[in-house]
């Protein structure tokens, strides 16, 4: 006879309580919120091995003791400026030098043989582009109360041109009508926008009491003045006396700065 067969025996983890599934292994952290991180992915501007980092051409400054951190940015400004590089590289004072060149191009200021006065001179940057450009035959007078080294071709006076006997000082060392009257002054800046614009107008406009009674007809006048809408009578006084009043922003100016000259050309002469 046949033995029965035996029931299939089911399965003792059957019995069991099902165990959990393992979770999937991933490769995505998360953050302290909970949230997924950006990809990341190879910083391309980075060597890969066996390739030499590419030299960084930034200047840091480290912050000295006895220097405070605003002089410690303006030194790092300095040293990063390519106008800086370049003026010192071409023997200009200072990259001031590099504004007056693009002024002169586009508004054809310094004429051989003219008869110029640069007030606020300092450090001399002005004084040397209007030397190279107008000749030996040129008059150059420079004023400012800070001490500035000689310039060949131009003569200096140290003293403040709010002084009062200023104006006739320089009348005396032109020896007659100007032909261009520059003011690169800038009063000290508090940080208040509004209060440095204000006084940067009233230098314009000290400027330009000065330009109207020493211009010969068809001078030129330029001034710095700030971005802002306190010049309105600086302006209209311009285009009262000169035949074209003009705004530019050099490029060699600094983008972040809101300075910017005033150009006025052929001066009408005095009524």
């Amino acid at each position: 006879m046949t033995p029965l067969l035996r029931p299939m025996e089911r399965r003792k983890s059957s019995s069991r309580p099902k165990k959990a599934k393992r979770a999937k292994k991933t490769n995505i952290a998360t953050t302290a919120l909970g949230a997924e991180p950006e990809k990341r992915t190879r910083d391309k501007s980075a060597p890969m091995a066996g390739e030499s980092k590419p030299r960084d051409l930034n200047v840091h400054v480290k912050t000295a003791k006895k220097r405070e951190y605003g002089s410690t940015l303006w030194l790092k400004r300095q040293l990063n400026d390519p106008y800086v590089r370049q003026a010192k590289a071409e023997g200009w004072r200072s990259r001031a030098a590099f504004k007056l060149l693009e002024l002169d191009e586009k508004f054809k200021l310094l004429k051989p043989g003219a008869r110029i006065v640069d007030l606020g001179c300092a450090p001399g940057g002005w004084l040397q582009v209007a030397a190279k450009t107008a000749g030996t035959k040129a008059t150059i007078v420079g004023i400012d109360y800070l001490n500035v080294p000689a310039v060949a071709g131009a003569d200096i006076l140290e003293m403040d041109f709010l002084d009062e006997a200023a104006p006739e000082r320089l009348k005396t060392m032109l020896g007659g009508k100007a032909d261009l009257v520059l003011s690169d002054m800038a009063a000290p800046t508090t940080g208040h926008r509004s209060t440095d614009h204000l006084r940067i107008v009233a230098l314009a406009e000290a400027a330009l009491d000065f330009a109207e009674d020493v211009l010969a007809p068809g001078g030129s006048f330029v001034s710095k003045v700030f971005a802002g809408g306190a010049e309105g009578d600086l302006l209209k006084r311009l285009k009262q006396n000169f035949e074209s009043v003009k705004h530019a922003k050099p490029k060699s100016s600094r983008s972040d700065s809101a300075e910017k000259y005033v150009v006025a050309t052929g001066f009408r002469g005095n009524a």
